[in-house]
């Protein structure tokens, strides 16, 4: 006789979970910033600081604010002995005349830099830049390595300078400087930036060659020209062979491609588990 079947047993094999595998496109090529002699650190480092010194440029922070004096209700003043003339007195304190507003202590002068990396970023993406210096000591450096092919695609000379934040931090008043540029138009740091940009080694970047060869020139034109421009009339005709002539010049000029990195990530390959959240103790 043919046995009867079985109903299958419920305990069943745990199935095992395939590996999430996320796929990322990576850069081929390597940007850094060029390397900087010591000469020529020394020489910006110092005409830098000799120049904010000059002009007098420094941010002001008040204080910390004293806490406001708590009310008290008129029961405890009885007990505490507190006269009450004494607390309208604190409330209605001033700071000295002589004590300085904070804020910028000129701000014609610091309409023309950039300060910040933020700053410096949102400048150089609207061309307002003659040149831009990036402290050495920022951790971690991908807080600055947009700034290289950014800086090569506007044509805007662009290093890496060590002790720039130690040395010019302290004279400004703030705590850090991790990135410094000037804008165009500037009059009390025309001759700084005159100087030092013959000092600025070049940046490499494979996708954008031939941008900033003729950026010197470019660059100490816009220093001598006046503020107030004159408008030439143009043709079509010339600003079609413009074009035509920038387009063919493009072509020529022959450029490596490589293609581009694939790695595959596994997020979370030892399978750790997060801790599991204590319960607040209710305190009474």
């Amino acid at each position: 006789m043919a046995a009867a079947p079985q109903a299958p047993g419920r305990g069943s094999v745990r199935k095992t979970r395939p590996l999430t595998v996320k796929t990322s496109l990576n850069n081929p090529f390597v940007l850094c910033w060029s390397t900087l002699e010591r000469e020529d650190m020394m020489f910006i480092l110092q005409t830098l600081e000799d120049r904010f010194r000059s002009v007098g440029l420094q941010k002001i922070e008040d204080k910390k604010k004293r806490k406001k004096p708590l009310l008290i209700k008129e029961q405890g003043r009885e007990k505490c002995g507190l006269d009450i003339g004494l607390i309208e007195d604190l409330k209605e304190e001033k700071p000295d005349a002589d004590q300085q507003a904070s804020g910028w202590t000129s701000v014609h002068v610091r309409k023309q830099l950039a300060l910040g990396v933020n700053e410096v970023t949102r400048a150089l993406e609207r061309s307002e830049l003659l040149l831009v210096l990036v402290c050495k000591s920022v951790k971690p450096a991908i807080i600055t390595s947009h700034l290289i092919q950014l800086s090569v695609s506007r044509s805007v000379p662009a290093c890496q300078v060590p002790r720039l934040s130690e040395r010019i931090a302290p004279v400004i008043g703030l705590k850090c400087v991790l990135a410094l540029g000037f804008r165009k138009g500037t009059s009390d740091f025309a001759d700084e930036v005159r100087a030092i940009i013959p000092r600025v080694p070049s940046l490499n970047v494979p996708w954008l060659q031939d941008r900033i060869e003729d950026s010197g020139e470019s660059i100490e034109m816009e220093l001598l020209e006046d503020q107030d421009k004159e408008i030439l009339d143009t043709s079509f005709e010339d600003l079609s062979k413009h074009k035509r002539k920038f387009a063919e010049g493009k072509l020529g000029s022959a450029i490596a491609l490589q293609p581009l990195k694939i790695k595959k990530l596994i997020p979370n390959p030892n399978k750790i588990r997060k801790p599991p959240k204590s319960k607040k103790t209710i305190l009474k």
